[in-house]
């Protein structure tokens, strides 16, 4: 399976993700991680897209492409992947769609994540991060057990910069307005399923393989 998954910030994406790439085996290829990797090695792609996320700007089109495609041509996603973060926007889709037909591949899920932005907020504002090894928690969904020292591995636990409420706010708006035209195009291709972000990850879990199964049976 080709999955896309679609939504605001803290819609709950990658927590999915995980879980679909603990199920079927598939690569979860999320861009903020492969960004923010390139910003803790000063990758010349890193150093660029700082100064966009630490605003909460999308990053530029065609550094987001680059990334991807390159990505994508790993031999681990040929029998399928889980993209979460990207596409953003319609022309990124159109690209991803180009590059995917140059190896005889499509999309088949692409799902949308509503979320409301009460809980978008408390979501990622309750974010904690590892500065070691990376490990996420939540100051309130799930803590860890010594406050701001991690779990895993003893490093201390901060709050990144884009996930400050100021912040998030900055990358709702910015989303729902870049957005728009991705979400009509995929609609279009009738490949979009909305879904309620607002779930607890196992309740919509439960819903996405609900609808893998019925997709199967047809």
């Amino acid at each position: 399976m080709r999955i896309i998954l679609l939504g605001p910030p803290g819609a709950g994406k990658g927590t999915q993700a995980q879980l679909i790439s603990k199920r079927f085996g598939m690569p979860h290829i999320s861009t903020g991680d492969i960004l923010r990797e390139a910003i803790k090695n000063k990758k010349p792609v890193g150093l660029k897209a700082k100064t966009y996320m630490e605003k909460g700007e999308l990053v530029p089109d065609e550094v987001m492409n680059k990334i991807v495609t390159l990505r994508l041509k790993e031999s681990d996603c040929d029998m399928g992947f889980i993209l979460d973060g990207y596409p953003r926007t319609k022309t990124q889709a159109l690209k991803l769609d180009e590059a995917l037909s140059q190896i005889r591949q499509k999309i088949e899920f692409v799902f949308y994540f509503e979320t409301s932005s009460e809980i978008i907020i408390e979501r990622l504002s309750g974010r904690r991060i590892c500065k070691n090894c990376h490990a996420v928690y939540h100051i309130k969904n799930m803590p860890s057990r010594h406050a701001n020292v991690c779990d895993k591995c003893a490093g201390t636990l901060y709050q990144r910069p884009d996930d400050k409420k100021e912040t998030i706010k900055n990358r709702l708006e910015i989303y729902t307005q870049q957005t728009k035209p991705l979400i009509d195009y995929y609609q279009k291709q009738s490949k979009l399923t909305k879904v309620n972000g607002d779930l607890a990850a196992e309740k919509l879990f439960e819903v996405l393989l609900e609808i893998f199964a019925g997709r199967k049976s047809e």
